[in-house]
């Protein structure tokens, strides 16, 4: 798994859903891991091993995160 003092080269990438200030960035690691962070809080970052990232999507397909009205 990638440790996030190997990020120094990582090209992140913003999401094309985010706003002008709440913005998301991601990037591939090396070993495939998927790394995602705050684009104000840079130091601060998630990394996701490809099954993590995988499980984590397949969740937002389902509905499992979405906020109840």
């Amino acid at each position: 798994m990638t440790d996030h003092r190997d990020l120094d080269q990582v090209a992140f990438r913003k999401s094309s859903y985010s706003g002008t200030e709440n913005c998301v960035e991601v990037a591939i690691a090396a070993g495939a891991d998927i790394v995602l962070r705050d684009s104000k809080s840079r130091s601060t970052t998630l990394i996701f091993t490809p099954d993590e990232w995988t499980a984590f999507l397949s969740g937002v397909k389902a509905g499992e995160f979405d906020i109840p009205d």
